[in-house]
């Protein structure tokens, strides 16, 4: 999101009335873990620039490329063009095609096949956060107190074995085996979301996670864990393409409130197509823009080079 790229300390705190966009406004614990990055890099990057705001605008000289699109972020990307003062170019989401894929992924992908239009939540972390047991043990809860298919991908941290079995709740895996699929490690996530029988995306709310979510057209159920996550799940929800999961009075998640979730997006026929439509709607803005944005990229970098060469 373009305001993982700011002072999140400064322009996303809860009383700073001036901010033109509550709805983005953090949490006391939320702003907890953003301000344990701002201070990292205070202390340890940008030494000779305590300003944070806006820091990596500074440092462009005329353009800045942001990997983003007017479809998600309009209002944002015309907010921070008109305060920094920089040309601000959207590349587009990045997001790779679904392609070919080996003999696991086939396989995961035929069992999907199996399955409604729809009815399949998908859930992935990212590749950089680790459940906890606790984490672990309420979603698994979570989807045995609603009656919907999935695919899970469960990883740990490199060089830690763990039984899969051991780590799920003891008979789980014997109690969802004909609606439910495990995953380790790896899954063809672009293929799963471009899949019709995915219905949503059960995800940390990583930039690239949700890229690729609305590229596709699959809405989101968002469990930020950390940092800019916390703001990108809200800008979802803005778009109307998220359901946050509700945290407990400990700040943790808890099995009820992700089913809820859950239903909310995949089982129930109202609001899960309202998000699923508007999913659409932003994934097919997003993808015809996308050829534009590099277009105008690339032609304003090739004046940036003429203009220094």
């Amino acid at each position: 999101m373009i305001f993982s790229n700011l002072g999140l300390q400064k322009l996303l705190h809860h009383k700073d009335a001036n901010f033109p966009f509550q709805e983005l406004t953090v949490k006391e614990d939320e702003k907890k873990s953003i301000d344990s990055v701002t201070e990292f890099l205070f202390v340890n990057v940008f030494e000779k620039d305590k300003d944070l705001s806006f820091v990596n605008f500074k440092l462009s000289c005329d353009v800045v490329l942001l990997k983003t699109s007017k479809a998600l972020e309009g209002k944002y990307i015309d907010y921070v063009t008109n305060v920094c003062k920089k040309v601000i170019l959207q590349v587009g989401p990045l997001v790779s095609d679904a392609s070919e894929i080996d003999e696991e992924g086939s396989e995961i992908l035929k069992w999907l096949s199996t399955k409604n239009k729809n009815s399949t939540m998908y859930i992935s972390f990212g590749s950089e956060y680790f459940l906890s047991k606790e984490e672990i043990e309420e979603i698994a809860k979570g989807l045995e107190l609603c009656d919907v298919n999935f695919i899970w991908v469960i990883r740990f941290p490199v060089g830690e074995t763990v039984n899969i079995e051991e780590a799920l709740p003891e008979g789980f895996l014997e109690r969802v085996k004909e609606r439910g699929k495990i995953v380790e490690k790896w899954a063809p996530q672009a293929n799963i979301l471009a899949h019709e029988s995915t219905g949503g995306f059960m995800s940390h709310c990583g930039w690239s996670s949700i890229n690729e979510s609305v590229y596709f057209g699959v809405p989101v159920i968002g469990m930020p864990m950390r940092t800019d996550q916390f703001i990108n799940v809200k800008m979802l929800g803005e778009a109307r393409v998220c359901v946050e999961v509700v945290r407990n009075e400990n700040e943790v998640f808890k099995r009820e409130e992700i089913a809820k979730a859950i239903i909310k997006v995949i089982l129930d026929n109202y609001n899960g197509e309202e998000f699923r439509s508007r999913a659409r709607e932003l994934s097919e803005k997003m993808k015809i823009e996308e050829e534009q944005a590099i277009d105008e990229t690339a032609e304003q970098l090739w004046r940036l080079c003429l203009k220094n060469k």
